[in-house]
């Protein structure tokens, strides 16, 4: 890690998170990682000072959405409890990260909590099927039945129908992209808005931040390459706009989005070069740079700029979309200026 420019906090983020998670996981075997997936984060030494879940003022219900070959999946639905204030009424599908391949339900739950308990609105974790056991495209189907499940479900849990977002971490953001896709061209309930954070866009692996941060703190390319591969059924795959969402003809007509890129990260150029197809396209799309940032620190509330970026999400989900505020004393390398979302 010397070679970037970590503050204290992230160091310590990072030699904590070494702990519970694979420092690679592209060494481990594949009954490692299903164990890892299955084991209970939540009893670890270190889980509760790393993660920090919501318990006093966040409820979850578990929920079986079905999906294709009458298979179902689980879904969480986090909500303010009774007698919190400033609901928004919105909901947010929650499609967690982990390069299809890791899934564990405390780790992604954690995170929720506190999206839910900082934005005040809802959110729905889709545990979706992985790879390699379900490849492509049975991740991107589970999610798009689960988005479809979401919009009914509005209206028993008392949200509002037309205020449903999509959002992901790198893959769980390559996955939103695509929900929004179908839903685009099957003339589906269209989502209220995107929020991409270090999304995976362009799974060839070509960029130039690829090489840059190949040896990254929390994501390398040898790790990026075994997730592709333990994704894909066969190489042509990663042609499909479905799995590389960049290389689509047409990104037009697609919901307002907003997308957070970390420095250190080998994603760093997916994330600017799909804001840019997004804006020649005419849709609506704001690219956040974190300086010093590492891949998917918004997982972890004792980060740098955590604070700062939720604060962004919870002004988008209110449905500000033409008149993003200001945020003042925006500090450690946040940059984009909260003005117009243009």
């Amino acid at each position: 890690m010397s070679q970037y420019n970590l503050s204290s906090a992230a160091i310590r983020i990072i030699n904590l998170r070494n702990k519970l998670d694979f420092a690679d996981v592209s060494l481990a075997k594949q009954s490692e990682i299903d164990a890892y997936n299955r084991s209970e984060l939540r009893k670890k030494r270190y889980f509760k000072n790393l993660y920090r879940p919501v318990e006093k003022t966040v409820s979850v219900d578990a929920f079986l959405i079905p999906v294709a070959d009458n298979a179902s999946v689980a879904g969480y639905l986090f909500k303010q409890k009774d007698g919190m204030s400033n609901s928004t009424n919105s909901l947010i599908v929650y499609f967690h990260d982990g390069g299809w391949v890791l899934g564990n339900v405390d780790k992604y739950s954690a995170f929720c909590s506190n999206l839910c308990n900082q934005t005040s609105s809802a959110v729905l974790a889709v545990d979706y099927r992985l790879a390699p056991l379900f490849r492509f495209p049975v991740p991107v189907e589970d999610c798009y039945s689960a988005y479809l499940w979401a919009q009914t479900g509005t209206k028993y849990w008392k949200l509002d129908p037309s205020k449903v977002y999509l959002m992901g971490i790198g893959a769980g953001a390559n996955l939103a992209i695509a929900v929004a896709r179908i839903a685009r061209d099957t003339k589906g309930p269209k989502p209220a808005g995107m929020i991409l954070y270090d999304p995976l866009t362009d799974c060839r692996l070509r960029t130039g931040s690829i090489e840059k941060y190949k040896d990254s703190p929390t994501l390398s390319a040898a790790e990026l390459n075994f997730f592709i591969k333990s994704y894909q059924r066969e190489p042509k795959d990663i042609l499909d706009p479905l799995f590389s969402p960049l290389l689509a003809k047409d990104h037009s007509r697609l919901a307002p989005t907003i997308i957070f890129s970390s420095e250190y990260n080998p994603l760093s150029d997916d994330a600017v070069l799909f804001n840019e197809a997004l804006k020649s396209a005419d849709t609506v799309s704001k690219l956040f740079t974190l300086r010093g940032a590492f891949h998917a620190e918004i997982n972890y509330p004792d980060s740098d700029r955590w604070e700062n970026v939720m604060r962004i999400i919870a002004t988008f989900v209110k449905g500000t979309h033409t008149g993003f505020i200001d945020v003042p004393n925006i500090r450690h390398g946040l940059l984009g200026k909260l003005g117009e979302f243009l």
